[in-house]
């Protein structure tokens, strides 16, 4: 019975480890990209800055009554099948 609790546990934390990896590995790619044309101390500091900032992701989502809010100023001046079409686009978007 502990053998398998250990396996199970170990199998768990690799998983765990792998997706940290996976999301640093990423993180790397995505800076490296927009650091292009970037050299020397520049790209260095850019790289520090990009590589330590929290992710976008982390940020708070919109609740569905201000998601509303917001579409529907943006639809100012939207009129019938213009409107209606843009609104189901802007509502669902993100999802």
């Amino acid at each position: 019975m502990n053998k398998l609790f250990v396996a199970t546990l170990i199998l768990s934390l690799s998983g765990a480890v792998y997706a940290a990896d996976n999301a640093q590995q990423s993180k790397m790619k995505s800076c490296n990209a927009d650091a292009a044309g970037k050299k020397g101390d520049e790209r260095k500091a850019f790289m520090k800055e990009c590589l330590s900032a929290k992710p976008a992701a982390e940020a708070p989502k919109m609740t569905q009554q201000q998601k509303m809010k917001q579409c529907n100023a943006d639809a100012t001046g939207k009129k019938g099948d213009e409107r209606k079409a843009f609104m189901k686009e802007c509502l669902s978007a993100g999802k």
